[in-house]
């Protein structure tokens, strides 16, 4: 007997990718299980099976592309390395996902030579180009550049491009959001009023699939309403999590919550436990915000063979709520005037991933904690130890000047991979900061943050312990891997 069908889930033996043909049409059945280096990953659609007709699914642009090619079912709806690598070898590179203006390191780089697409197959990375904004309080100069590509003009428009190059989001789980894009470029309508969210959302969300049709696809004319409206509300309708843990079993029995039927059913507004203290209906932020595992605290020892398994889970959730963390060093809070400019706040993982049982903020709030910073240029310590646990890409580095201290004034140099929100509103106070992503389906979508510097949760977990003094024992360390593999 499978270890699928001892545990009761539904699993079609069609093939490896789970998908038939009914009139024409491919399908996937709804809360399909598929296979991901921990368990099982699956999304519920609240239409039902996943019909690939939709505009999600088709060419809308030039070069192949579609929603899917970088937002796949089967991982979590981002890409993973093993997926790319295993596209490259198949198709020498010709498939639409390599296409060279944004799937190589540069857009004038050869087709289908590993080189060219290094960043992609190593790490996981689309180069974004992303314009100068006009008027910016900084001047930024690139100080390494790999590719030859860090800064081009157009020579249509004279604007600089500045390259950087980012993890696919997941197209998935976006009832949650707070913000659209790492850097909230595509937050056209702001997601900070309950009474206007749905709408908003739905606003950002086509304007972000307009732009992708435009850029990623390079579609010679924007998308119609109907496909747009297809895919928005493809997306609206989905919510993906680890369905079932090799050490765990079943994340949804012995009384924890896990998988995305649960997932689908957990309340959400914005601000909601806002750790910052700015939930809309006055409620004090409660850091024990993760609770799809609670039950297990007492009943991990359940005699199904998964006692010890669910135990670890349970431990790392505990540990999720309740660890102290020592946040210096991040701006968006150490810098923040609102907050009077605290040196160090103590607080736990809940602390920045307050929304709760998903695991993003719940309001606005682009940090920088470092990830796009590089050991060479760093010059606080603590943040320089931490980025050794990463395996941090290869890719440009930029030098930004002409920004003071809010608190001293004197002048600030920033040297990054990756300037943020200050890429797109050209204010200082936003330089390197950009969101946390919703935590669901983790184990199906490594690596790790906007940048892929993380390669496993390993890495990600050592980094947080090293960056805030977090004081982890090894053991704990793979109760967090435990929980954060479970979500």
């Amino acid at each position: 007997m499978s270890t699928l069908r001892k545990w009761g889930l539904a699993v079609s033996v069609l093939s490896c990718a789970a998908v038939t043909v009914l009139a024409g049409t491919a399908i996937i059945p709804n809360m399909q299980p598929f296979r991901d280096p921990t368990g099982y990953v699956a999304t519920n659609n609240k239409n039902g099976a996943i019909q690939k007709n939709s505009a999600f699914f088709q060419s809308l642009g030039t070069n192949g592309r579609t929603c899917e090619t970088c937002h796949q079912v089967d991982q979590a709806f981002s890409i993973t390395l093993s997926s790319i690598q295993q596209r490259f070898t198949l198709t020498q590179g010709q498939d639409p996902l390599f296409a060279t203006i944004d799937g190589a390191n540069c857009p004038t780089d050869p087709r289908g030579q590993a080189a060219s697409h290094s960043l992609l197959l190593n790490n996981g990375l689309i180069r974004i180009g992303i314009d100068m904004p006009a008027n910016p309080q900084f001047t930024l100069t690139a100080v390494y550049d790999p590719y030859g590509c860090a800064i081009m003009t157009d020579p249509l428009t004279g604007l600089q491009e500045v390259s950087i190059y980012r993890r696919p989001l997941p197209s998935t789980n976006v009832g949650f959001l707070s913000t659209i894009m790492f850097d909230g470029r595509e937050t056209i309508d702001p997601l900070n009023n309950e009474q206007t969210f749905q709408a908003n959302l739905a606003t950002d969300l086509s304007h972000q699939a307009m732009d992708a049709v435009l850029t990623h696809a390079q579609g010679l004319q924007p998308p119609t309403q109907e496909q747009l409206t297809e895919i928005v509300n493809f997306e609206l309708g989905l919510n993906t999590a680890q369905l079932a843990d090799d050490q765990a079993g079943p994340l949804y029995q012995g009384g924890a919550n896990g998988g995305p039927l649960y997932l689908s059913t957990f309340p959400y507004y914005p601000g909601m436990n806002d750790s910052l203290g700015g939930d809309p209906q006055g409620k004090p932020f409660d850091p024990s915000a993760m609770t799809v595992f609670a039950a297990w605290q007492s009943s991990g020892t359940d005699n199904d063979g998964y006692g010890q398994g669910r135990s670890m889970v349970a431990a790392g959730e505990k540990l999720f709520n309740t660890k102290a963390v020592h946040i210096t060093g991040v701006r968006g809070l150490n810098d923040n005037q609102s907050l009077g400019y605290p040196q160090e706040i103590t607080g736990t993982c809940t602390t920045c991933h307050d929304t709760p049982n998903v695991g993003n903020h719940s309001f606005p709030l682009p940090l920088d904690i470092g990830t796009s910073h590089t050991v060479a240029y760093e010059r606080n310590p603590l943040i320089a130890e931490s980025l050794t646990q990463l395996s941090q890409p290869d890719v440009p580095i930029y030098r930004i000047t002409g920004c003071n201290d809010p608190v001293t004034g004197r002048p600030l140099t920033f040297y990054t991979s990756d300037p943020g929100k200050g890429l797109v509103t050209g204010q200082c106070a936003d330089v390197n900061r950009g969101k946390g992503p919703v935590l669901r389906g983790l184990a199906a979508r490594a690596p790790y943050f906007h940048n892929g510097s993380a390669a496993n949760l390993q890495e990600l977990v050592n980094f947080y312990n090293n960056r805030f003094s977090m004081g982890l024992t090894d053991d704990e360390k793979q109760q967090l891997i435990a929980f954060l593999n479970s979500l």
